[in-house]
């Protein structure tokens, strides 16, 4: 499996997430990167967000964002 370009701005979106207060959403705006808005939309499509434009995680989103997350925190160097 081939994480595309498409995929990687998912991940990079569900990394926006505060984890720490699931009342706290995201939104992206229709001036921001056509890339951002198109990732935004395929997660409210995915069930993954409440918003065609952000709003806050769903339940499987909460899942998704966590995930991705952790991969992060597992895959980038930790400092000294």
């Amino acid at each position: 499996m081939v994480f595309t370009p498409e995929l990687i701005a998912e991940f990079e979106l569900l990394a926006l997430f505060n984890l720490d207060n699931t009342q706290e959403g995201i939104k992206v705006h229709n001036n921001a990167n056509p890339k951002a808005q198109a990732a935004v939309t395929r997660l409210h499509e995915k069930g993954l967000v409440t918003q065609p434009d952000g709003g806050y995680l769903t339940s499987l989103g909460l899942d998704a964002a966590e995930h991705v997350q952790a991969l992060r925190t597992i895959l980038l160097p930790q400092p000294s």
